[in-house]
């Protein structure tokens, strides 16, 4: 419904008019409460003295907020300044009360309007409602397309990380895995069999070095693909119960070459008696791989990496996976999770920080905290927990 002007309000109007702002809804007692507004503004005066506009809130929701409506209907006096606002279910009667003191500051306004301090006439007079209402809509749409324009930009830049990432990050996972599946080819390479090239144990490795890159990659493009969609859609998880101990040393496993190549210790450390967890057992898999491939990144030559496991309470199970780096500065505690977050020492290095917003968004939705702490000077502990499986026996 547009925004409509009473009929009295024809042609050019006098600077000295008061100008009515009158909100409904499609309610009948807000219609009603409009006629009875008209009814009463036209034995209240003559119609050049004012100027009325009727505005439908469920058209024109905008406006609403702008003038910030608890309710309607609603009464709004643009001008003179400042605004007033009547409201209720009796504006009739309380247009009544207020029009004398209306007048007056009207015509108050109407004096400083048309002269200043040494009584030259001033040619200024207020806006129109239509004016105002136009001046409202496109101050509004200024505001939303500003906000797209910050949307696409960061959607551009977003799509530009993920372009260098695709030339550069997963081109050594896929090199590895094409000369780990070449290499294992070797071993059906001979004519006769019995002379292969590869021992079947040797093929057997090639074929799971092959495996554990594919892997690799699938988890790059799955942090690329979530961390796309953004804080604002739900991630899906399907919960049942899980033993973690076991899935922990699959993860191991699928990361012992890389803990191999740098001589890295690691340890485990998990009660016989650790519960099952209520969660999601491939989403969580990327929560341990992404932390431990962190803690494999950023610990030196030699270091070591421990993976503990509490039950703490009676609800939740603790994981925590800690290393021997250089830890993360404590001011920086909260901001690690941040989508794209990168710490300053880490600009020219591989991945580009989505890996710890999806694990944040993973472990929310299964209804648990994560959160890292620096025990020593260096080193860095990532916590994260998870619910008890209720049923567990």
């Amino acid at each position: 419904m547009e925004a409509t002007t009473d009929t009295f309000n024809q042609g050019s109007f006098p600077p000295a008019q008061l100008q009515l702002l009158l909100f409904v809804d499609n309610r009948s007692s807000s219609q009603e409460q409009m006629w009875q507004v008209r009814r009463t503004l036209e034995t209240l005066s003559d119609p050049q003295t004012f100027q009325l506009e009727v505005m439908n809130v469920t058209e024109q929701p905008h406006l609403t907020e702008h003038f910030k409506l608890i309710a309607t209907p609603a009464l709004i006096r643009l001008y003179p300044t400042p605004q007033q606002i009547l409201a209720g279910t009796n504006l009739a009667t309380q247009l009544e009360n207020w029009w004398p003191r209306w007048q007056q500051i009207l015509e108050e306004e109407h004096h400083a309007l048309h002269r200043d301090r040494s009584g030259v006439p001033l040619p200024s007079s207020p806006l129109s409602i239509n004016s105002s209402s136009e001046l409202l809509r496109l101050s509004d749409e200024i505001f939303q397309l500003q906000q797209d324009k910050v949307d696409l930009e960061s959607q551009i830049r977003f799509k530009d990380r993920i372009i260098a990432m695709l030339a550069h990050d997963l081109r050594n996972p896929l090199t590895a895995a094409l000369l780990a599946i070449d290499t294992a080819g070797l071993g059906f390479s001979s004519e006769d069999h019995h002379k292969a090239c590869l021992s079947p144990e040797m093929g057997q490795q090639m074929l799971q070095q092959a495996k554990n890159q594919l892997r690799e990659i699938d988890r790059m493009v799955t942090d690329i693909l979530q961390a796309e969609r953004g804080s604002n859609h739900s991630l899906v998880v399907q919960p049942d119960r899980l033993q973690l101990q076991p899935l922990c040393q699959e993860v191991i496993q699928q990361l012992q070459e890389q803990i191999s190549h740098k001589n890295q210790g690691i340890s485990m450390d998990i009660p016989s008696d650790l519960p099952m967890v209520y969660a999601d057992r491939e989403r969580i898999r990327q929560v341990l791989t992404n932390l431990l491939d962190n803690a494999i990144k950023y610990t030196p030559q030699g270091g070591s990496i421990q993976i503990s496991m509490l039950h703490r309470t009676s609800q939740k199970v603790q994981v925590s996976i800690c290393d021997t780096g250089p830890g993360i500065p404590p001011e920086k505690h909260s901001k690690i999770f941040e989508a794209s977050f990168r710490l300053q020492r880490d600009e020219q290095s591989d991945g580009y920080g989505l890996g710890l917003s999806v694990c944040q968004r993973i472990i929310q939705s299964h209804y648990g905290q994560i959160w890292v702490s620096s025990p020593s000077p260096s080193g860095s502990c990532f916590h994260f927990n998870l619910p008890v499986y209720p049923y567990a026996t």
